[in-house]
């Protein structure tokens, strides 16, 4: 009879290592024959000061300052099963549930947990998966997930502060009104995750000459929809739009291939990984119309290495692309983003920092005056204390920039916050 068992914390906690829980396979597998059940979760507060564009607005008696200090936070609950069948087969399925936005009527109420007619400010679906394989043979996931671009994606530093820095990931980001730069070089973004996908993690293949290892990850997305859209909402109004491009089309990819590999290798101490890949999709037409964007390209290479408690990583993104994933109009420059980072480690103690410099397109049209290229850069350092292995206290400062001359503006905007806050996992 198949044993069900309620999995600790201690062996689901590399899951968790990062906010993304982009990890499927359990960090201990289980006994075949039995079954993991887990409900694993994540809290993070913050409290920053923020300051930049955006502070400002109206005019006469209707114009507003913006309180420079706030506070922010975030929660997801992590639900899964790590089965194992009695001739060795693993399998299994995670979700991630995320909480939107509550009101800000003072009631201490979050309408959207508690209201049914609430509309969208609710818990929602940010990943769903299973997966099936084995270490021999490999994995196969399926669902929403992440895919090549994003599991392999070696050399971009964001353990340190609160663990996700500009990706809009985590807490102190998400206090800036506007200004802040929004860039590419990070994989790890639900533009590419918040999709449904086919994706084959291989086995690790020996290297015998220096005792490395060498493994691939494919994935392949039919098109931009979450695992809860396709054919059966074509009589609504959602619907229609799987049959036009009307609206979004620069953000809805269709047929998106992506391939990476990774090598690594343990040589005297130092622990290194260096992975590269491409990613491509075609963006969606009319019959008979002109195609405004190009398709999509993009190359990556990035490399780690850890010595001691010190980690060190860049990362470069290249090709035919805009800021989230979308596709640039034709005759728009190619994007180019790179970033460099660090982070020491010791005891309960970590302090890290990161810079990423960013080309793309911005806001170009063949008609609307803006300068070619939209420059963005942005810089964050951080440090922690772990007060228990499921609680960090953090604190953290982010700068960005971003610059894109218009007709008739000088196209700058900038934003900065610090910020102080707690990350739990369990």
């Amino acid at each position: 009879m198949r044993k069900l068992l309620l999995a600790s914390a201690a062996s689901m906690g590399a899951l968790l290592a990062a906010t993304s829980g982009a990890m499927a396979q359990p960090a201990k597998p289980v006994a075949p024959g039995t079954v993991a059940v887990h409900l694993n979760g994540y809290l993070q507060f913050a409290i920053g000061d923020v300051g930049g564009n955006g502070m400002t607005g109206g005019s006469g008696a209707t114009a507003y300052k913006l309180s420079p200090v706030g506070t922010i936070g975030d929660v997801r609950l992590y639900p899964g099963i790590d089965g194992m069948t009695d001739n060795g087969i693993a399998y299994g399925a995670q979700v991630e549930l995320r909480t939107t936005t509550s009101n800000a009527t003072g009631k201490g109420v979050n309408n959207a947990s508690t209201n049914t007619t609430a509309g969208v400010n609710s818990i929602y679906v940010r990943r769903a998966y299973g997966y099936i394989g084995t270490t021999e043979f490999g994995y196969v996931r399926f669902g929403q997930t992440d895919g090549a671009f994003t599991l392999l994606q070696r050399g971009v530093i964001e353990a340190f502060g609160d663990g996700a820095q500009w990706t809009a990931e985590g807490a102190p980001v998400n206090l800036l009104p506007s200004g802040a730069p929004g860039q590419f070089i990070y994989a790890d973004q639900g533009a590419l995750y918040t999709t449904d996908k086919l994706v084959y993690i291989s086995p690790a293949l020996a290297e015998p000459m220096l005792d490395g290892k060498f493994s691939a990850v494919i994935s392949f997305e039919p098109n931009s929809n979450g695992i809860k859209e396709g054919y059966a909402n074509l009589g609504s109004i959602y619907g229609a739009q799987a049959s036009s491009i009307a609206g979004g089309s620069a953000t809805r990819r269709r047929n998106t291939f992506d391939g990476m590999v990774n090598y690594g290798v343990n040589l005297g101490g130092f622990a290194t990984q260096v992975s590269g890949g491409y990613l491509a999709s075609s963006p969606l037409g009319n019959i008979g119309a002109a195609q405004a964007y190009s398709s999509m390209g993009v190359f990556q290479a990035g490399a780690q290495t850890t010595y001691g408690g010190l980690t060190v990583g860049a990362n470069l993104k290249s090709g035919s692309v805009e800021d989230g994933y979308a596709f640039k109009p034709r005759g728009a420059r190619n994007a180019l983003a790179y970033t460099v980072g660090a982070v020491y480690a010791v005891g309960p103690y970590s302090v890290g920092a990161s810079y990423f410099n960013s080309q793309t397109s911005g806001g170009w049209s063949a008609t609307n005056g803006d300068a070619r290229t939209l420059s963005e850069y942005g810089f964050a350092t951080g440090a922690n204390y772990a007060v228990a292995k499921p609680v960090s206290l953090f604190v953290e400062y982010m700068y960005g920039h971003k610059h894109q001359p218009a007709a008739a503006t000088k196209g700058n905007g900038q934003a900065q916050v610090v910020a102080a806050g707690a990350t739990i996992k369990w």
